[in-house]
């Protein structure tokens, strides 16, 4: 009798922990050596109960907010491109948002590319930052 309400009570205790779900900085990544080739920085997050078309918005948005201009959506795709030309050397760096359907949610990838010779500090904060903006 002891060890059966041992088992209910843990159980009851486990049921109310929240998950804990992935963070956009667990899934970023990036690739190539900074100044001396180009470098890519990756990241995705899935968010179960968003619709991709409003995902997509939200993230426009937050593509804008950021400071980007000539921001390119497809609706149809779910995808979102933009380029910044910041440092002056005509070599632009690219923004590439890819929002899906995953089960009743969504999925977001992001892409950030730099060129040869160029830094962005705090790539995956912002990175995130636009990421995480199709949960809110």
């Amino acid at each position: 009798m002891l060890t059966r309400i041992t088992c209910v009570f843990t159980l009851m205790v486990l049921s109310s922990v929240p998950v804990l779900a992935d963070s956009c900085a667990e899934h970023y990544e990036s690739s190539g050596v900074p100044l001396v080739t180009g470098t890519t920085h990756k990241t995705w997050m899935t968010f179960p109960s968003v619709n991709p078309g409003i995902a997509l918005d939200k993230v426009s948005r937050a593509v804008l907010a950021e400071g980007f201009v000539d921001v390119n959506v497809d609706k149809k795709l779910g995808t979102l491109t933009t380029q910044q030309e910041t440092t002056g050397s005509g070599r632009p760096q690219t923004l590439r948002v890819v929002v899906r359907k995953d089960g009743r949610g969504s999925r977001v990838d992001a892409v950030f590319i730099l060129p040869p010779g160029q830094v962005a500090p705090g790539v995956s904060s912002n990175l995130c930052r636009v990421v995480d903006a199709a949960g809110q």
